[in-house]
C-alpha cells in the first residue's frame, strides 16, 4: 500500500510493463502505443492525490489509459487524422519459430476483435483482472463484462481454430 507520493510513484514505475502490454492491447501501433503509456503516466503523476489507498493502483492505471485513448480518438477524429497499421512490415526478414508464428497469429486476431472485445481480452486474459475488477475499469456490469469476454473467446477460437477439435 502506498502512504506516500513517492511509493505511487515507484509503484507506477513498476506496472510500467503492464501499461505498455495494456497499449498495445488498445492500439495497434507500438508508437501509438507508447505514446499513450506516457500520456497515462503524466496524467496519474499529477493526479495522485486521487488515487484512494487500499484500491487497485493498476486498476486505476488502466482506467485512465483506457479514458486518455479515447480522448486522443476523439482528438484525432477532430482533426482529421488517422493512424496506420504497421503489421504488414512490421516482421519483414525475420525467420520466426512456430511459437513466434502462434503469437503473431493471436495479436492479429485480437486486433481484428471489436473495441469492446478486445479491451476485456486484454484485462482478462493478459492482464490477469478478475472480472469485477476489469468491469470497474470499463464501468459495465459484470454479466455485460462476461458475454463480451465468452464472444471474443468463440471470435478468436474461430479465427485461429478450435484446438479441441
Amino acid at each position: 500500500m502506498a502512504d506516500s507520493q513517492s511509493d505511487v510513484r515507484s509503484q507506477i514505475a513498476a506496472l510500467l510493463p503492464r501499461l505498455r502490454r495494456f497499449g498495445r492491447t488498445l492500439v495497434h501501433s507500438r508508437e501509438d502505443a507508447d505514446d499513450l503509456v506516457q500520456m497515462a503516466v503524466e496524467k496519474a503523476l499529477t493526479r495522485t492525490d486521487q488515487w484512494t489507498p487500499g484500491t487497485r493502483l493498476d486498476s486505476w492505471m488502466f482506467r485512465i489509459m483506457q479514458t486518455t485513448w479515447i480522448d486522443e480518438l476523439r482528438t484525432r477524429q477532430r482533426r482529421g487524422q488517422t493512424f496506420v497499421p504497421e503489421e504488414e512490415g512490421e516482421h519483414v526478414g525475420i525467420d520466426p519459430g512456430p511459437a513466434r508464428l502462434d503469437a503473431i497469429a493471436v495479436r492479429k486476431a485480437v486486433a481484428c476483435l471489436g473495441d469492446d472485445q478486445r479491451l476485456v481480452v486484454g484485462l482478462v486474459l493478459v492482464e490477469g483482472l478478475s472480472y469485477q475488477e476489469a468491469a470497474d475499469v470499463l464501468g459495465i456490469p459484470v454479466g455485460t463484462l462476461t458475454s463480451r469476454l465468452a464472444r471474443a473467446r468463440d471470435a478468436l477460437q474461430g479465427m485461429l481454430g478450435d484446438p479441441r477439435a
